[in-house]
């Protein structure tokens, strides 16, 4: 007897009346956009892809159909082969089937992850307290707030996935929140505001295909390898690393340098030798709009007081070095620095490396291994994390509409964002190649006790 999951007898099924035809057409919906967006053919997805993705794509948009009301004549494919060949399935996988058919797509939070176990799920989109799933596979591969896109089969007394899932990262979840939003929208013709946040089943499953397109826009440019994420400084520049380097003439005295740096605002010594150039408060110059700003990363230094950190300077072998993230600030450092010097140093040289170059550089030339014992190193980023939450929770958060944490906690709504973006910060720092780095092992929980929403941590 086959497993209450094997779904061979309804896939063979499909080869009955006009059935075929209608799944083809459930196909386009879910990868029409895709393949118009990149030109590619259907099979041409899961081979950029790999991994078997073209078998779980097509899965995906097999158990959409499975739930579809056929027209004309409203007919459903699992209610018609199970009146027909219902007598060759157990009754476990029919029971399954007609889970399939009553399932809906949506977007899940992953919490209390039991590896090989079972998972919380918390539904984004249609709201309601969070669910235990029995799951074994995806749990292995889980972090904490997780959101994947999934349907939830009932079967007895359990909860399970079935077998087209979704991995969404936090940015382009939030992408595809707001798209079945305004879809819901317009599809009853009126607006739905924040604070309307449900969206309703039926809407769900006339706009399943878009969980496919939006995940099939965010992933198939890095796997065609057409783009990938800009790393742009609190300026809004693209970070290229540049190297300043003013060379002492022979008659430079190491005192009249320092004398001469020591008279410009913007820097603040930390020893005999280096400086950190701030940014003069409320002198941050508001980041440039670019038409890739959705898919820029931010790359930002901050001291604990917040100051944004525009560069170092430092005295090097008779020579002053000045390290900066971008075309634009070695500019602005050159112009700084140049009638303060003046004929102390040899005009300037510039060397310049891209991310990708200095990658590369650390990947030949692996870092030595610290003298320092692992514990200190763990306590050091720890101690290094406090500082850097601490100072954010007076600063404003975009994510929180440009107000500070502590004033987002004094309302409700706010309170609701706050969850939010401390999950996210969970979730990123979970993220890390290896799970035993201090930063993915760091604990959040002083952050919620600090702002008062432990209750919303689940």
């Amino acid at each position: 007897m086959r497993a209450p999951r094997d779904l061979t007898g309804l896939i063979k099924f499909l080869t009955r009346d006009d059935w075929k035809f209608r799944l083809e057409e459930v196909i386009g919906e879910h990868f029409g956009p895709a393949m118009q967006a990149f030109d590619l053919e259907y099979d041409e997805i899961g081979a950029a892809l790999g991994g078997g993705w073209d078998m779980t794509l097509w899965g995906v948009a097999f158990e959409d159909f499975l739930g579809r009301q056929c027209k004309p004549d409203g007919r459903n494919f699992v209610d018609e082969y199970l009146r027909r060949r219902g007598w060759n399935e157990s009754a476990p996988a029919k029971a399954y089937m007609r889970g399939l058919r009553d399932s809906i797509m949506s977007l899940y939070e992953a919490s209390a992850i039991v590896p090989g176990a079972s998972f919380r799920a918390r539904d984004l989109l249609r709201g309601g307290e969070p669910v235990v799933i029995s799951e074994r596979t995806a749990t292995r591969t889980l972090a904490e707030w997780d959101r994947i896109a999934a349907r939830i089969v009932v079967q007895g007394q359990k909860r399970i996935l079935s077998g087209g899932l979704f991995a969404f990262p936090f940015e382009s979840s939030e992408r595809l929140i707001g798209d079945l939003r305004r879809g819901q929208s317009s599809r009853s013709g009126r607006s739905t505001s924040a604070s309307q946040k449900a969206i309703s089943d039926e809407a769900l499953r006339e706009m399943a295909p878009l969980f496919t397109s939006t995940w099939l826009l965010d992933v198939l440019p890095k796997a065609l390898g057409l783009s990938r994420p800009t790393l742009q400084n609190s300026d809004g520049d693209e970070v290229v690393f540049h190297e300043v380097r003013f060379p002492f003439v022979p008659t430079a005295m190491l005192e009249a340098i320092t004398d001469r740096l020591e008279a410009i605002s913007g820097l603040h010594r930390e020893n005999e030798t280096f400086w950190n150039w701030l940014a003069e408060p409320g002198s941050t110059r508001p980041p440039k709009r670019s038409d890739d700003a959705e898919k820029a990363l931010g790359w930002n230094v901050t001291m604990e007081d917040g100051s944004t950190v525009l560069g170092n300077v430092e005295i090097k072998e008779r020579s002053l070095v000045v390290s900066v993230n971008s075309a634009a600030r070695a500019e602005r450092a050159i112009a700084m620095l140049r009638p303060v010097l003046g004929a102390l140093v040899a005009p300037p040289l510039t060397q310049i490396q891209t991310i990708d170059q200095m990658l590369a550089q650390q990947q030949d030339h692996p870092r030595p291994a610290s003298d320092i014992p692992v514990e200190i190193q763990i306590r050091l980023v720890y101690e290094s994390l406090d500082r850097q939450y601490r100072a954010l929770l007076d600063q404003p958060v975009p994510m929180l509409g440009d107000v500070t944490p502590r004033s987002a906690a004094r309302t409700a709504a706010g309170r609701e964002m706050l969850a939010v973006w401390l999950k996210h910060l969970e979730n990123r720092s979970r993220q890390q190649p290896d799970p035993a780095d201090p930063i993915a092992t760091y604990d959040f929980a002083w952050l919620w006790r600090e702002l008062k929403v432990e209750n919303l941590r689940q």
